[in-house]
């Protein structure tokens, strides 16, 4: 009996452990949702801000730009994709389609687009075979080196645009203190449950992150669906080269730009991050290879986004107040996370991204929740993701490498530098440039 009682007193203590944890948790995600609303505020009110210095700079200060477009194949929505940066409202640009051949069968539906504009300077240029790990880094360093331009935008092809997008993202480039601006994005679902999911976490989880790191300390980093920026900024970082070794180039192009001595700008306008119809198993590989290349290149903070889920810990509360007798406790706990998780929906996914899924489908948040735990979990468990058609290996500092290719060497790191320890670099004022203040 004294065995039988000794049993039942390590149970309920390991029961009140798991207890505390889930106590701690939904703290720490109580916390951090109270970090999202105070960003969303934050930032709505800079965008209001950043939207009428934008309108007060005059169309002929608006310099010469060209769009960078990587294309890799067929994707649902191309078309309207490519179309609608044809159809920018602005004085002077032109488009530069990235392929790695000829035979690429995105290409054609370039070529049947570039007929109906005739007004818009287009261009194609094959990279061939890549011989850097990031192939798409390749191809931008190959369509930029044809460009006589100074100002750039970048974006991927899976990206639609309103016809104002040019027009609201170039005019902070003005500031020679601005080296990049970027954009949030809204996720476009394809017709399919998993797709739904990703796409509120594009709308919801992806923007709550950026906007609590632009308030607690400044954008020092890019998003690749959406970036603009000029090419002494560029040329100061070591230029596309500097991404190649990097499954995450966005992110490490806004670093290295920040680390040159120039502000990154969160934009105040939006862009759609259209998805395609994916199995479970894809979605979770994408999201899985998303959060390793997170986990190899920001290794505390990715340890630190464990705290930020919600709905695991009201699972583990309600798991462990029924095991200790007080069902009610944990049913609580398990509705303040749901809660937790459907404001935090609402208040980022429409109050800022205006995404009009989110007030239709906040409800499925929580389980979108559960499904980026499962995927943060399984960061951990290899360095191996399959991209584009090739496998690789996650290798220290986030770099990347080509299984079928074998060992890049040398492989460029990521300096570390505090706030203090950026250098301060002279940067050439550009040319026919209009007075421009950041709101940074």
């Amino acid at each position: 009996m004294s065995w039988l009682n000794g049993d039942w007193i390590t149970t309920a203590l390991a029961w009140r452990i798991v207890f505390a944890i889930a106590l701690a948790g939904t703290v720490s995600s109580t916390i951090f949702l109270l970090l999202s609303l105070a960003a969303a505020w934050r930032h709505r009110r800079k965008a209001q801000a950043g939207a009428k210095l934008v309108a007060a700079v005059s169309e002929s200060s608006l310099p010469p730009v060209t769009v960078l477009k990587p294309l890799h194949g067929m994707e649902p929505h191309l078309k309207e994709n490519i179309e609608s940066f044809f159809r920018q409202n602005y004085p002077d640009f032109e488009i530069i389609f990235g392929a790695r051949a000829a035979d690429n069968p995105a290409l054609r539906v370039v070529e049947e687009i570039r007929q109906r504009y005739p007004q818009v300077r287009c261009r194609t240029v094959l990279s061939g075979p890549p011989s850097w790990p990031n192939a798409k880094a390749l191809s931008l360093e190959k369509m930029i080196a044809v460009s006589s331009n100074d100002y750039f935008v970048i974006t991927d092809s899976d990206v639609e645009v309103a016809p104002d997008f040019l027009r609201n993202v170039v005019p902070p480039l003005l500031d020679p203190e601005v080296g990049l601006v970027t954009c949030l994005y809204r996720g476009v679902p394809a017709p399919s449950w998993w797709s739904l999911l990703e796409a509120l976490g594009m709308s919801v989880e992806m923007p709550s992150g950026v906007m609590i790191a632009d308030m607690l300390e400044g954008m020092r980093f890019a998003l690749g669906p959406g970036m603009a920026t000029r090419r002494d900024a560029l040329t100061s970082m070591g230029g596309f080269a500097a991404t190649k070794d990097y499954y995450s180039d966005d992110f490490v192009l806004g670093n290295r730009i920040w680390v040159a001595g120039y502000k990154v700008i969160l934009s105040h306008h939006m862009v759609d991050h259209v998805l395609i119809p994916q199995s479970f198993l894809r979605t979770f590989g994408h999201q899985l290879r998303w959060h390793k290349s997170t986990r190899y290149s920001r290794p505390k903070g990715h340890l630190g986004t464990g705290l930020t889920f919600a709905v695991p810990f009201g699972i583990l509360g309600l798991g462990s107040a029924f095991a200790l007798g007080h069902l009610a406790i944990g049913l609580g706990l398990l509705a303040a996370a749901c809660t937790n998780r459907i404001v935090q929906c609402v208040a980022v996914g429409w109050g800022v991204i205006r995404d009009p899924r989110v007030l239709r489908y906040c409800w499925l948040y929580p389980v979108r929740d559960l499904f980026g735990f499962a995927t943060w979990v399984g960061s951990y468990t290899s360095r191996r993701f399959f991209w584009r058609g090739e496998n690789y290996h996650f290798a220290d500092g986030g770099v990347i490498v080509p299984e079928s290719r074998g060992e890049t060497a040398p492989i460029a790191r990521l300096p570390r530098w505090s706030e203090n320890e950026r250098p301060v670099v002279p940067k050439p004022r550009p040319q026919a440039a209009q007075p421009y203040e950041s709101t940074n």
